[in-house]
């Protein structure tokens, strides 16, 4: 598996083998098949300079990515923490 990362500022179909299509949105990463990378359409892309092929090892970390994240490590709602009446008043 190879990572690819979408240089451009929109989002780009990549078309790959089998009919499938990978969809990467802006400045985001995604894996492809070895075999893929020697796809016409995938080489223009990559020449043309809208995709940038990372290799294997290499990732980006989220930092690098996205320097706005700030509520990058929560989850799901808030913990409530006022504490409401109960009982019979």
């Amino acid at each position: 598996m190879k990572n690819i990362r979408n240089k451009t500022k929109s989002p780009l179909k990549i078309p790959l083998p089998q009919g499938r299509t990978l969809h990467l949105g802006p400045m985001k990463t995604g894996q492809i098949a070895d075999a893929a990378i020697e796809k016409p359409a995938i080489q223009k892309l990559i020449k043309d300079g809208h995709l940038e092929l990372l290799g294997e090892g290499e990732a980006v970390s989220a930092a690098a990515d996205s320097p706005g994240a700030v509520h990058e490590s929560t989850h799901g709602h808030a913990q409530q923490k006022d504490i409401r009446p109960k009982g019979n008043r």
